[in-house]
Formats: structure tokens, C-alpha cells, sequence
């Protein structure tokens, strides 16, 4: 089994130390002036050895295979590394520059009315819009982008107030746009006034039907819970989206108790399935949980699951995070397809009715979760050693040196209490993971008491303010749980994988081969300077 984590609570990782010989093939010298340099003539003459090239040290490289092996193996360039460890605070992204259309132009148009700003707006090709519509941090680029990508209905003082439908041919409503692309661009713009937000794409309804099934309120935090009927997620999903009166644009201004409440109808709504899976009646109403009820609910889930002869219908939750929108001026999504805080979930079935030639046979097979591929790691990694993969390696992350050999800060912990710990993996899968894991043999949402949710949600939000403090503006956050009829000791585990400007992946990260400019230390170190 190839991975970092060894029963003797050390991580285990490889060094490549290049030395070789490059014969050479070439036949021509194709010696052209570059420019100058310092006032002389600047040649490419060093494009064109005249022997073979001898490399005696190359670059050192390390190598780390990833806890999980389905995760792939992580390299380090130690110089790019080495340069950061000196200074691991470096280790943020600048924030966007502010971007004014308008003004920028306002000079050309000196003396000239209103109509001539509108009608330059109107002229420009669409990659100008739609980079304009997700840069511009000046509302009145925004709200002039937004009137031509849609038709609004506005008050007396040409305040939006809504956006004027039509019924297609198929009976159906749809929203006067002129340019998607562009209404997605703006309309998902933190800086577009809020008046022309709630028009587009706060107020409930202005996405389409999907039925508001649950809710969460306190004081200022607000949270509906969306059902997803028609999913590409079989047997529908669920997204918690932060309410159209408590926007939350930023994850800075994402407060714990907004996570508590996008996490509470994820707890409640699991539960809720499971009771009636089970024949378990929830007397609740129109109303949520409160945290106490859940408790008991999933007391008493857990108690007939291990009473139940069968196995139930659904065996295994999903959960995901995608944080942040961009949209190229190329036309591609970047991320999210909207920016404000939204969270999905859903419920895996324990198995599926398998077809040969698209007819239906008596066989089954398992409906796919992530989580499945760490339970093959726990499994493989328990016959070979006949020990816990998660027990070593929590042991290997509080026992954790540097991987230089340096003597700097050696901790991968960032954030830590009684139930969990927020840490740096060795073996990152982007530039900024961070993973989020169970201290106690806590594999998934069922088996998490109120205690474990609090901490959860706790230092799920803590993650997020710390990669926010670094300058984070997109993510994806994914949860690996266990089947709920597992009794194996995987740990619930939550990766936090930062989409960085620099790092969009490319050949390499198709085959699974991660490359870092830093050591997981040092990447730490940035990530405790950001805690709240």
C-alpha cells in the first residue's frame, strides 16, 4: 500500500537528488541575436551547447505519497520551497485592484451627456463585458452592464423591483435576458447595488421553482433550504443557501452562526430522511429542529439501525462546498454557478439495481461515495499492518518533522480542540489544502453527537475565515464519510481544496501528481498567523 503513514507515527516520503548526462542529438547552431544586454549584443548562444550537457545537482525534489493512495503523490520543488520557508507569511494572495470603467473614461467623454457613457457601454464586444461585469468594483459599471443583459421592471426612481417575464412557447416563464453570460458575470458581482441582486438572483423564485423545504433564523442569520428535485444527484438534493436578507458574498462575513445554521439543516434534513427510511415518525411541523431534538432523533436512528435486520435504503450521506464565482471573458465558469454561500447535500442509497444491455437483472451494485475510497485505504492499510490508518495517522501529524530538516516550526496543526483538528496534510492536493478530521472514531454525520457537530462546524468555519484571512476567493470543499452500516474505524473527514490563480491544473494534476512551491509547515505556520 503506498502511502506517508507508518505504524511507528513517522511520515515516510521520498527525496530525488538529479544527477545525469544529456547526450546530444542536435545538428544545427541557429545563433540570432536576443537584443542587448547592458548595452552589447545579446545572443542565444547558451540554447546551443556543443557537447552533451552534464547536470551534477539538479533541483532536489521530494516526493510524498498521499495518505490515501487514490489521492495521488504530492511533489515539492525544494528551492521554490526553501525561499518560502524563509518567510512563510508571504504565503497570501494580493487583493483584486479596484476597477472603474467609468472613470477611466470619464476624461474621453469630458462635456458629454449620459446617453454617450450608455452608448460606449453598448459598443463593446463581450469579452470586454464580461471581464468588466466579474472585475469592476464600481457600481456604476455594474448597473449599466446589468441593463443591458436583462429587462428590469423599476420604480418611480428607476429602482429595479423585479425583471419582466414572458411565457415561451411551451408555456413556461422565463426572465427577459439578453445575454446569460453576462447576467450570471454581474449579477454574481459583489459590488452590483443590492437592489439589482435581489432582481437577478437573490429573491427566492428568481432561479426557478425549486421548493424552499427548510429554514433557519436567528436574529440576523438567515438560512432557506432549497430542494433539488429533478438533480443530477439520484433521489434529489438539498442546498442550504444563505437567505436573500442576510447576504454573505464573503466568506470574511460569514459568521459561526450562519455555519451553524447551513450545517444544522444538513444534520436535520439527513435525519429526517433517515427516520422515515427507518418507519420513524417526526412529529416537528412547520418548524426546525431544535439542536436537542436533533440529539435524540439521531440517538434513536442509530439504536433501530443497529436493531435492523435489513440494511437501510440510504447508507451514506454527500456533502459539498463550492465557494466563490468567476466567469471568463472566454466564456468559461471558473467555480460556483453563484456566489452567494451555498452548501449541497444529499443521501447515497446502499445499492442500486444493476442492467446488462439495458435490461434489468437481479443483481445490484453499490451506489458511488467518496468516502468508499477511504474505506479501501482503511481496509488495505489494516491488513497489512493490523492497525488503525487514522489512529497512525493522527500520530504521525503530532509527531510531524520538517520536511528540510531544518530546525523551524514542525507543526501541520492549525486549528485543534477536544473533538477535531484542522491541519496542513503532508501530502497537499492543491496549493492551500487544509483537512478537517474526527479526533474520535467518528465516521460520519449519524455517528457525530452534538459535542462533535458544534466542533465541526466550528472549526469548519474557522478553516474557511483562516484560507479567507490568506486571501481565498474560490473552493471546493468536499466530505469523505462512511457507510452508515460500517463499523470499521474510518474518521469523518472534510478536504478544503483552494482554487489558486497561479495553480489551474494541468497534465500533471490529471494524473494525480500535485506540485508545491512550499512545505506543509510553513504552510501551516500562514494559516495559524490567520486565525481568528
Amino acid at each position: 500500500m503506498r502511502t506517508c503513514v507508518t505504524p511507528q507515527g513517522d511520515f515516510l516520503y521520498c527525496i530525488h537528488e538529479p544527477a545525469y548526462a544529456v547526450k546530444n542529438l542536435r545538428e544545427s547552431d541557429l545563433i540570432e541575436s536576443l537584443g542587448t544586454c547592458d548595452g552589447r549584443e545579446y545572443l542565444n548562444n547558451r540554447n546551443f551547447p556543443p557537447a552533451d550537457v552534464i547536470e551534477e545537482t539538479a533541483d532536489r525534489v521530494y516526493e510524498i505519497p498521499n495518505v490515501f493512495p487514490f489521492k495521488g503523490t504530492t511533489f515539492i520543488n525544494s528551492p521554490w520551497a526553501d525561499a518560502t520557508a524563509k518567510d512563510p507569511l508571504r504565503i497570501k494572495l494580493q487583493a483584486p485592484a479596484s476597477t472603474s470603467f467609468s472613470q477611466n473614461v470619464s476624461t474621453w467623454l469630458a462635456g458629454k451627456d449620459e446617453s454617450s457613457m450608455n452608448g460606449l457601454f453598448n459598443c463593446l464586444p463581450e469579452s470586454v463585458l464580461l471581464a468588466l461585469a466579474t472585475t469592476s468594483t464600481d457600481p456604476d459599471d455594474l448597473v449599466r452592464l446589468a441593463k443591458i443583459s436583462c429587462e428590469f421592471l423599476t420604480d418611480s426612481n428607476d429602482t429595479p423591483s423585479g425583471l419582466i417575464y414572458s411565457r415561451d412557447p411551451q408555456g413556461r416563464t422565463r426572465a427577459g435576458i439578453k445575454n446569460h453570460p453576462l447576467f450570471e458575470a454581474v449579477a454574481n458581482n459583489p459590488c452590483l447595488p443590492e437592489p439589482y441582486k435581489q432582481a437577478m438572483v437573490l429573491r427566492p423564485g428568481a432561479q426557478g421553482g425549486s421548493e424552499i423545504v427548510g429554514e433557519w433564523a436567528e436574529a440576523d442569520h438567515h438560512v432557506f433550504e432549497y430542494l433539488r428535485r429533478n438533480s443530477y444527484i439520484p433521489w434529489g438534493h438539498y442546498a442550504a443557501n444563505m437567505a436573500n436578507d442576510a447576504l454573505r458574498y464573503d466568506i470574511n462575513r460569514l459568521s459561526l452562526a450562519d455555519m451553524t445554521g447551513l450545517r444544522h439543516l444538513y444534520y436535520q434534513r439527513t435525519y429526517v430522511r433517515m427516520a422515515a427510511d427507518l418507519g420513524m415518525e417526526v412529529q416537528s411541523g412547520r418548524k426546525s429542529l431544535t439542536a436537542g431534538e436533533l440529539e435524540s432523533l439521531r440517538r434513536e436512528i442509530c439504536r433501530r439501525l443497529d436493531q435492523e435486520a435489513r440494511p437501510p435504503f440510504f447508507d451514506c450521506t454527500l456533502w459539498g462546498w463550492n465557494y466563490g464565482f468567476d466567469f471568463a471573458p472566454s466564456h468559461y465558469r471558473l467555480n460556483a454557478s453563484h456566489q452567494q454561500i451555498h452548501q449541497q447535500f444529499a443521501l447515497l442509497p446502499a445499492a442500486v439495481t444493476a442492467l446488462k444491455a439495458g435490461t434489468k437483472t437481479d443483481e445490484f451494485l453499490p451506489s458511488y461515495g467518496c468516502g468508499d475510497l477511504v474505506a479501501d485505504c482503511v481496509r488495505a492499510y489494516a491488513d497489512k499492518h493490523g492497525r488503525s490508518l487514522f489512529v497512525d495517522l493522527i500520530s504521525c501529524i503530532r509527531n510531524n518533522r520538517r520536511m528540510d530538516g531544518t530546525k523551524g516550526e514542525e507543526s501541520l496543526v492549525v486549528f485543534e480542540d477536544d473533538e477535531v483538528m484542522l491541519f496542513a496534510p503532508k501530502a497537499q492536493t492543491s496549493q492551500w489544502e487544509l483537512q478537517l478530521v474526527t479526533l474520535r472514531p467518528v465516521g460520519n454525520i449519524l455517528e457525530a453527537d452534538e459535542a462533535m457537530r458544534r466542533s465541526l462546524d466550528g472549526a469548519m468555519h474557522t478553516a474557511m475565515q483562516v484560507l479567507g484571512g490568506l486571501g481565498l476567493r474560490m473552493a471546493n470543499i468536499i466530505e469523505y464519510a462512511k457507510r452508515f452500516t460500517d463499523k470499521s474505524d474510518q474518521r469523518l473527514l472534510y478536504s478544503f481544496l483552494p482554487k489558486l490563480p497561479v495553480s489551474p491544473g494541468a497534465f500533471s494534476e490529471a494524473q494525480l501528481r500535485w506540485i508545491m512551491g512550499h512545505y506543509p509547515e510553513d504552510f501551516a505556520i500562514a494559516c495559524r498567523s490567520r486565525l481568528p
